[in-house]
């Protein structure tokens, strides 16, 4: 499976887009997972090539969750526990950040 094939790089917005997006209403345009564990990145921004911008859910534990950079080329090399391949989801739609059951939990700790 192509992870980023065009017409969803084509979607996603460039690094730092949406850096000025009050918290929560950010998109998050691309699911990419561990199939075999609970790995997962919601992206919201890309730079076209290698970079994305988003949140991830660790496989180590809840307390390891955060935005930050992740590499596609990493992405692409990385095996799960099942030697299983990363996967894009191709049923997500984009929506927003405070919409998003896995990511709700952050607009709501931004506001506290």
């Amino acid at each position: 499976m192509e992870l980023m094939p065009k017409e969803v790089r084509d979607r996603i917005p460039e690094l730092y887009a949406q850096e000025d997006v009050k918290s929560g209403d950010q998109v998050v345009h691309v699911k990419l997972f561990d199939p075999s564990g609970r790995w997962t990145l919601y992206a919201t921004e890309f730079d076209g090539k290698d970079t994305f911008f988003g949140y991830v859910l660790s496989p180590i534990s809840p307390d390891c969750d955060e935005w930050g950079y992740s590499s596609l080329r990493e992405i692409q090399s990385t095996r799960g526990t099942l030697g299983l391949p990363m996967e894009r989801d191709l049923y997500f739609d984009p929506i927003k950040v405070k919409d998003c059951n896995e990511l709700s939990h952050l607009a709501v700790m931004e506001t506290l």
